[in-house]
Formats: C-alpha cells, sequence, structure tokens
C-alpha cells in the first residue's frame, strides 16, 4: 500500500515508490506498531539533503533491505522541513546519545514512540567502522525479540530525561550594554581573520551573527564589528560558497576557505544573506556616492552587487507559480554519464570553458574564475571563485559577457532538483529580504515579490480568522502540519518588514493577529516559549530552543517581532513580552554569541529604543531615509496628512507649515518633526 502518494511534501513523495512500506508520521503508524507488537523504524531527511538521497539508493530503494524492514518494522518517514517539531525533539536524543547529529536521522522507538536507539547515515555494508544498515535491523530485531525488558527500560530512561528539559528563567532580566560587549568580544576571539567567519571547517554563513555585528557598530561605533562583517561577507562573495554566475549561497563550505561548498541551495540562506549584505550596503552610508567613499567605493557596490544577484536569484530559481517561494535546490544532479553527483551542474573544467567560450575567452574565464587543471573539486573540475586582490578587470563589459555566456550553457545542464514545499517561516524571511531590498535599491519588481509571497502566506498558509498558519503548502495546496513557533514569528517578521515599505496596514494588522497567537498558544507565564502550541500534538516532549542555528529561533525571531510591533502600536503587553524573551539573551550572550545572532541583533534594537519613525505626508524622499537608517531594529511608519490613523505611532502626526514631515520618536516620545531627508538622516545617527 503506497501511504506517502497523496502527501505535500516532496521528500516523502520520492519514497513513494520504494519498496519500503513507508508510513506518514500519524497516530495509525503508532497503533499499527502495537498490533504487530513491532518497532517503529523513524528516518527524518529533507529533499535537498545529500546522504538522504544516497542512503535511499543504497538501502531504501533495495529489495532485500525493504523486506527486512517491512518484516519486522513499522517504518515511518518524516519530512523534518515540514515537522521541525518531530525532528527537533527525536534530534536532541540524537545527539545525547551519540554526541553528534545529521540528516538522514535514524531512530528506533517503541509503539510508545519513545527512542532506545539511534543513529545518522549507515551504509549498505560495514564501512569506516560503521556497522551496515542491514546489520543494525538484524541487531534492533533481536533486542526487541530476546531483550525486551532492557530496550523498554533504555527507552523509558531516555523519555523521561528528555522530558525534563524545559528551560525556565525564573527572573528574566533584558540584556544590557555589558551582555553584547561580551558577546563581542567572544565573537571575536573565534573569528577567522585570514579567511573571514567564524570557526574552522566546515564553515557556515554566520547570518544572524552579522546582523548582530552591524546593529552593534550602528549603536556603538564599534569598527572592529564592522571590520568582521566586511571581511566575512567580501570571503564569501568571493569563495565558491556564492554562485558566481547565478547568484545566490550554497548550505555551507566544506572547507574554511569557503572554496567548496556543500551545493545545496536553501531558501532560508538566501533570504537571510541577502538581507545582510542588503544592510551592509545600508551601513556604508545610504546619501554618499559608490565612488566617493574613503577606500568603501568597490566593497559597498560588491554589496550591492550580491544583494540584488541573490534576490534574483530567489525569484528565478525558487519563485513557484504561485507567488510563494520553493524551499531548496539539490546538491545533487544528473552527471552526464547516467548518474547523480554532487555539485556536477555548478563546476567546470578548462575544457568545458573552451568548448563554450573559445580558448582566448576560455583563459580570461580561467583566470578570473580560477579553474585550473588541477581543479578544486573532484575529478578535476573547479568551483568558480574570485580570487581576493584581483581587483576590477581590465574589460569589465567583456567579463560580463563571459559570464552571461557561461551561465546560459550552464543553463543547459541537467538541472538539480527543486524542493516545491513552500515553508510559512522561510518565505516570512523572504518576505523581508525581498521587501527591504526593493526599496534600498529602487527595484519596486522586488517589492512586488515580496507582496505576492505575503498574499499567499495570507491566503493559503491562514486558517483560525487570521490567527494561525500552516506549516507549508505545495502547488498552492496547504498541508496539514500546524505552525510552529518559527512560522507565526517569521511570517510576522516579513509583514512588518512589508508594512514599512509599502505603508499597507493589512500587513501591520495580520503581524498583530500573529503575535497575538504567539503570546496566547506559545508562551509561558515566565517569558519562556515553546516551539509548538500548546494544543499541537503532544510528543514525548514539548520541544523549546532559544538558540539561533540555521535560522532565526523561534523564540528569538518571535522576541524581534514582538518588539517592532510594540514600537508600531505602543502596547506594553508586546514590549514586555519582547523582553522577558530576551532574558534568555542575558543569560547566554558570552557563552553561546555564535549561536544567538538573531537574538543579539533584537538585544541591540531593545538598548537603541528603538526608534520610531512616523513619516507623514506624501514624500519618498523622507519616507527612504526613513528606510535607509541603521538605527537597530528602526520600525517606519508612513500615512497621509490627516493625522488619523489605525496605526498608533501615526495619530495625531500632521503637516509642518503645510509639507511632509518625519517624527523621530522612542517610546511614543518624539523630537521635533524634520522636513528634509538630510535633517531625518541625522536625528536618527544621534
Amino acid at each position: 500500500m503506497n501511504r506517502l502518494a497523496g502527501v505535500t511534501s516532496p521528500y516523502l513523495l520520492q519514497h513513494a515508490d520504494n519498496p519500503v512500506d513507508w508510513w506518514p508520521w500519524t497516530p495509525e503508524a503508532f497503533e499499527e506498531a502495537r498490533r504487530r507488537d513491532v518497532p517503529v523504524l523513524l528516518s527524518v531527511g529533507y529533499a535537498a539533503c545529500h546522504w538522504c538521497h544516497v542512503m535511499a539508493r543504497e538501502s531504501f530503494e533495495d529489495e532485500a533491505t525493504a523486506r527486512l524492514m517491512n518484516a519486522h518494522f513499522v517504518s515511518v518517514k518524516v519530512d523534518r522541513e515540514e515537522r521541525p517539531d518531530v525532528d527537533a525533539v527525536y534530534m536532541e536524543a540524537v545527539q545525547a546519545a551519540t554526541g553528534q547529529g545529521g540528516w538522514p536521522m535514524t531512530v528506533f522507538l517503541t509503539p510508545d514512540a519513545e527512542p532506545f536507539y539511534f543513529g545518522t547515515y549507515f551504509p549498505p555494508a560495514p564501512r569506516h567502522g560503521m556497522p551496515s544498515f542491514p546489520q543494525v535491523l538484524e541487531g534492533v530485531r533481536t533486542a526487541w525479540e530476546d531483550r525486551r525488558e532492557e530496550v523498554a527500560d533504555v527507552a523509558s530512561r531516555i523519555s523521561a530525561d528528555l522530558a525534563g528539559r524545559t528551560l525556565s528563567l525564573a527572573a528574566p532580566q533584558v540584556p544590557g550594554g555589558e551582555e553584547m560587549g561580551a558577546a563581542l568580544l567572544g565573537l571575536t576571539k573565534d573569528f577567522d581573520a585570514s579567511r573571514g567567519g567564524f570557526g574552522g571547517a566546515p564553515k557556515f554563513p554566520p547570518s544572524m551573527v552579522l546582523e548582530f555585528l552591524l546593529r552593534h557598530h550602528a549603536r556603538t561605533g564599534s569598527e572592529g564589528a564592522l571590520q568582521m562583517v566586511g571581511a566575512t561577507c567580501e570571503a564569501m562573495a568571493r569563495g565558491g560558497i556564492y554562485d558566481q554566475l547565478g547568484g545566490g549561497f550554497a548550505r555551507y563550505s566544506v572547507d574554511a576557505e569557503w572554496v567548496v561548498p556543500h551545493f545545496e541551495k536553501m531558501l532560508y540562506d538566501n533570504a537571510l544573506l541577502c538581507r545582510v549584505y542588503a544592510h551592509l550596503w545600508r551601513a556604508g552610508g545610504a546619501s554618499r556616492t559608490e565612488a566617493g567613499e574613503s577606500g568603501g567605493g568597490v566593497e559597498r557596490e560588491q554589496a550591492r552587487r550580491v544583494a540584488l544577484e541573490t534576490a534574483d536569484f530567489l525569484v528565478r530559481e525558487l519563485g513557484t507559480a504561485e507567488g510563494g517561494f520553493a524551499s531548496a535546490l539539490d546538491a545533487d544532479s544528473d552527471d552526464g554519464h547516467g548518474g547523480h553527483a554532487e555539485g556536477a551542474y555548478y563546476v567546470w573544467t578548462p575544457a568545458q570553458l573552451a568548448e563554450v567560450l573559445g580558448e582566448e575567452d576560455a583563459a580570461l574565464a580561467a583566470a578570473r574564475f580560477h579553474v585550473t587543471d588541477e581543479g578544486t573539486f573532484e575529478g578535476g573540475a573547479s568551483v568558480l571563485q574570485l580570487r581576493e586582490g584581483e581587483g576590477p578587470p581590465a574589460d569589465a563589459a567583456r567579463v560580463e559577457s563571459v559570464r552571461r555566456a557561461l551561465f546560459e550553457a550552464r543553463s543547459a545542464r541537467p538541472r538539480p532538483a527543486r524542493d516545491e514545499k513552500v515553508v510559512s517561516a522561510w518565505n516570512g524571511l523572504a518576505v523581508a529580504a525581498l521587501a527591504e531590498t526593493g526599496a534600498y535599491f529602487e527595484r519596486p519588481d522586488l517589492v512586488d515579490a515580496a507582496r505576492a509571497a505575503a498574499r499567499l502566506l495570507a491566503e493559503v498558509h491562514t486558517v483560525d480568522e487570521g490567527r494561525r498558519l500552516v506549516r507549508t503548502s505545495r502547488e498552492g495546496v496547504p498541508g496539514t502540519s500546524a505552525g510552529v513557533l518559527e512560522d507565526h514569528a517569521d511570517v510576522a517578521e516579513g509583514y512588518l518588514a512589508l508594512y514599512a515599505v509599502t505603508g499597507q496596514t493589512e500587513w501591520l494588522r495580520r503581524a498583530g493577529a500573529l503575535l497575538d497567537t504567539v503570546l496566547e498558544h506559545f508562551a509561558a507565564e515566565d517569558g519562556t516559549l515553546y516551539d509548538t502550541a500548546d494544543d499541537a500534538e503532544q510528543l514525548i516532549r514539548r520541544p523549546q530552543d532559544p538558540t539561533d542555528n540555521a535560522v532565526p529561533s523561534g523564540w528569538n525571531a518571535a522576541a524581534g517581532a514582538l518588539l517592532t510591533y510594540a514600537a508600531y502600536t505602543g502596547d506594553s503587553r508586546y514590549r514586555e513580552a519582547a523582553e522577558r524573551a530576551l532574558g534568555v539573551v542575558r543569560e547566554l550572550a558570552s557563552r553561546v554569541p555564535r549561536f544567538l545572532g538573531w537574538g543579539l541583533a533584537v538585544g541591540e534594537a531593545l538598548l537603541d529604543g528603538p526608534r520610531e519613525v512616523a513619516v507623514v505626508g506624501a514624500s519618498p524622499a523622507l519616507h527612504r531615509a526613513a528606510l535607509l537608517s541603521t538605527a537597530p531594529g528602526a520600525v517606519v511608519a508612513v500615512g497621509d496628512a490627516s493625522g488619523e490613523s489605525s496605526v498608533p505611532l501615526l495619530e495625531g502626526r500632521g503637516l509642518v507649515d503645510g509639507r511632509p514631515a518625519a517624527y523621530v520618536c522612542r517610546g511614543f516620545v518624539c523630537a521635533a518633526p524634520v522636513t528634509d531627508p538630510d535633517a531625518l538622516e541625522a536625528a536618527l545617527t544621534e
């Protein structure tokens, strides 16, 4: 029976034709395990996961292995992106038991969903000290049949330990300047001064940490903070982790030099990094010319180029027909020899350059993008990169022509598969990035793309009279999984950014409805937050994680959106909730700053106010000056000259001598209004 045929998850659909008798995560699967008195084999992955594909080809498509699974287990397949709650609970168990984690994740459970044996990828035959997957299956089957009491005891102890891991903040206090300084010191110690980024290989783009450093520089003037951002963004933009032909970033670099990426491209990475590069450009000074900056013109132009190329990548490669954004592009694609290989779509040899460009232009391309006979990747191929210190090319038009020709030739190669699933949280991040990037660089098409994605979220992903979200959709059909904390927080963040850019109050109202749900269903009285709602499916533990990882934690994303919404409305409930949530930043700032980037960024906004800017009257110049402010977390409201508005920040604000005006406020206490964009810029930097 093919139980995966009707699901919305592309990852599960990839396994629908396996000889394994897969079940989705449902109560019925566990009832079946009880009926048959067998363990549950839980396999968790996602569509763009390279090793998930490898294990699928080696084991789940193998008839003998499938017979073993079908005979002795109820096998449950979960898309971690569709059910982050299930993934989080059992990944915590895997990491606690083995000291590491990853995907595919393989966990054996009792019919009561209690875990007792863990792993990640298992090979089809013993390799490098790892047992084969069939050996693991036989071992677990034997333990279940012959040592049931021992298995039950292990499962019970693990489940009790997980259930007891609830974070409590007895007396949460907001972070202050001391905590921000301690976090900066910790990041400085971990900074790779020669290659950018933090730590060694594998090296991940530290987008949220970079946002904190940009805000810290804006608030304190710390040149060290800005230098870390500039060096890291420069290294990533020149490295192989950035697609030098089509824009957009791969998931991470396998080395410390940003040369060879793990080639999957994720929506969330590119949304977050698009915003970082746009904010880095903004930090260079909104009113300065590119060439007029002392020593910074080329770097600032690079930030502008990367932000726009990444935004264009999002729209071109991940945009769906319904207006949203797909989750990811696979790392693997057809290698031209009947198989699949990671990076096949992106890498080049000198011979391939010559075939497309001819000898003369191929030599230029090889020098420009560092394509060598030895190569930097498997099989002598090279990942395209721009070597540091090259400087601008002598003939920019020719180089651009070469780049365009290579891009067009690459487009004819077999393309990586796309995970068509639209995830609420990640689309919220994309809405924020595209709205701001479009506004900064006067690209209304990008703002339109942000608005279309927001409309999809509002009309397809929203339930319960606008108050709650489902986690995913595909081809305009909503999925069945309930939205988690990060969905409500990140979509609210996207709506708030879109309101600031467009002035359309619908988005502010929708953000408020989602944040009311956060307070009612995800928050505890002490200010802690849970990743799932109080009325969601009960797992063996209610997941709760305040640390930022690949994306902002739901906890910190909620704190940021609540703080922004409070600044628009003046409602102390939202600010107090944000402050309570930020208590965890005070606790962890000096210990794990690399995993608290967005929480620290929100802390900077709190310390700065955040500043509130009310722009009254039709003045695109004043509106633009407000949006280009680097004041951490500044909120921008725009309205007409009537002084009447559904937005409290705009109430009672009018024209000045018949001219459009801007009011700069903190806590709804405003300075004298200004009518000149330069005066507004000055007021926002005081």
